[in-house]
C-alpha cells in the first residue's frame, strides 16, 4: 500500500461529494468522475479506470455500510495532475483488510474482485477500517505530466 495520504482539513475548492444512498447514486459518482478526470486530461482508458474503480467502491458502501459517500479531488504531485477519490461510510468496517483485498474473497456472493480489482487499476490506494465504526478508501489516478 501507498504512504498515508491526509485529507485536508478546510474542503478543496474543486471537490465534488455525492452522498451514496441508492444506486442512482453510484451512477451519478461514476458521471462526476469520469467528468473530473477528463477535464485534468487523463486518457480515455484511465478515465474508464477511475469509473470502473469508483462504480466498486461505491457499490461496497451500499452493500455493507447502506450510506456514506464518494469525494471526488483534483490533485497534483510532482509537474503531474491526476484524481483522487475518497470513499468513506460509517458501515461495520473491515476486521482484516489484507483478506478483504485478496482475489476471490466475498462476503456478498460476488466474485471477490471489487476491492482488489480497485487497487489493481489505480495508482495509489489505501484503506482504513475500524470495526463498527466504517472504512475510508483513498484512491488516485494519475495522469499526464503538467507543463511547467
Amino acid at each position: 500500500m501507498s504512504t498515508k495520504m491526509e485529507r485536508p482539513l478546510n474542503p478543496v475548492p474543486d471537490e465534488i461529494c455525492i452522498s451514496i444512498r441508492r444506486d442512482t447514486d453510484i451512477v451519478l459518482a461514476c458521471q462526476k468522475g469520469r467528468a473530473l478526470a477528463a477535464e485534468f486530461n487523463l486518457s480515455g482508458n484511465d478515465q474508464v479506470v477511475v469509473v470502473i474503480a469508483i462504480s466498486e467502491v461505491a457499490r461496497n458502501i451500499l452493500l455493507y455500510a447502506g450510506r456514506g459517500e464518494i469525494i471526488l479531488t483534483p490533485v497534483q504531485q510532482n509537474h503531474k495532475q491526476g484524481i483522487m477519490v475518497v470513499a468513506r461510510d460509517n458501515g461495520p468496517g473491515m476486521a482484516d483488510i489484507e483478506l478483504v483485498l485478496q482475489d476471490g474473497y466475498s462476503t456478498g456472493g460476488g466474485l471477490g474482485l471489487g476491492l482488489s480489482g480497485a487497487k489493481r487499476l489505480m495508482d495509489e490506494f489505501e484503506i482504513m477500517s475500524k470495526v463498527g465504526r466504517g472504512t475510508t478508501i483513498i484512491m488516485k489516478k494519475w495522469g499526464s505530466k503538467l507543463n511547467v
